[in-house]
């Protein structure tokens, strides 16, 4: 399993983050696929970006078990890292835009390709939440900015204050310099995006992000995009984002892994080959130096797997036979190969 520390000690790359998708794993590209062919369904199965996928995980298993639908349980395991200040990329306590305001971005779709989301909201701890009231009580996909907010008021959200003193004291020194580059940085940010399979075998999925450190204000990741940051197909699996935010709106990144698994490829081929089809189209972009994306995916199966184009990326698990834990994704290549290249 990945640590965070380390990424910051050997990616040195600062506290300037983006959606990223990395702690520097030193183990090369040889790492064994996590993917788990089944020929039935692995039912309830749940899989999530990073570490504070786990506490999110354990708290969707519980609702699950407690008889709760799919996308409720998302939606309380969601909103763990949403309100724990630790977590410097999700909700209260994630680093604030460049103007020092916290803003949010959420999705979240269930079974029946209904959804909803909410981008550039501001002063609400729970956006998955929000985003689930827009699928179930409007007629509409997503909700933005002032709209957003003004929709939460109106289901009774509360609204406050989501800038802590140390994401504001980060901001500060930032501002010394106001220097803004997309450097990868897992600290600043790594989206939560979450998969399930409910008893049923039905599949529903959600995301949860404060976005990129610094970020201009109004700037909206691929996070609350259906079909770029979540996208699933109940008769063919889902798939999921973390890493640079601009890269996978760009190439309709969950729904082309979607895609190709409806064309028979497994999770590991199809993440495998979006991450390469991003790589190959980004290799003269200006956010080459920085790019980094990866995917989770899970098909009707059972079958699951990520992968990311860097090292470092993992992801939280949990099934009946073990319970939850940690997976390391398979990736293109490692950081001491991507600096020597």
């Amino acid at each position: 399993m990945s640590d965070r520390r380390d990424f910051i000690k050997k990616a040195a790359l600062g506290t300037i983050g983006i959606s990223s998708v990395l702690s520097c794993n030193t183990a090369s590209t040889a790492i064994i696929p996590t993917v788990q062919p089944t020929k039935k369904a692995v039912k309830p199965l749940i899989i999530s970006t990073w570490n504070h996928g786990l506490p999110a995980n354990d708290e969707t298993w519980k609702q699950l078990k407690n008889g709760k639908s799919a996308i409720d349980a998302i939606e309380a395991g969601m909103r763990i890292p949403e309100a724990d200040p630790k977590v410097r990329s999700v909700g209260y306590g994630g680093f604030p835009d460049r103007e020092g305001k916290v803003t949010l971005d959420a999705c979240i779709m269930d079974h029946n390709s209904d959804c909803g989301a909410v981008s550039f909201l501001q002063g609400i701890k729970h956006p998955i939440s929000v985003a689930k009231n827009v699928m179930q009580n409007t007629p509409h996909v997503m909700l933005s900015g002032d709209g957003a907010l003004q929709f939460a008021l109106s289901e009774g959200f509360k609204e406050e204050n989501l800038l802590t003193a140390e994401a504001e004291e980060d901001w500060k020194k930032w501002m010394e310099e106001s220097k803004y580059k997309p450097v990868i940085n897992m600290e600043n940010h790594d989206t939560i995006s979450m998969l399930v399979i409910d008893k049923d075998g039905n599949i529903s999925g959600g995301c949860t992000t404060s976005g990129a450190a610094w970020k201009m204000h109004g700037r909206v990741g691929d996070s609350p995009i259906i079909g770029a940051g979540l996208f699933l197909d109940n008769e063919v699996g889902g798939a999921a984002s973390t890493g640079l935010g601009e890269a996978v709106i760009r190439t309709a990144g969950s729904a082309m892994v979607v895609e190709l698994m409806r064309q028979g490829k497994s999770p590991l081929e199809a993440c495998k080959e979006i991450v390469e089809r991003i790589y190959n189209k980004h290799k003269n972009h200006r956010d080459m130096e920085y790019l980094q994306v990866g995917f989770i995916a899970i098909n009707k199966n059972g079958e699951h797997a990520g992968y990311s184009l860097r090292s470092g990326f993992n992801y939280a698990l949990t099934d009946e036979a073990e319970g939850s834990r940690m997976e390391d994704a398979t990736f293109k290549m490692s950081w001491e190969e991507w600096k020597i290249n």
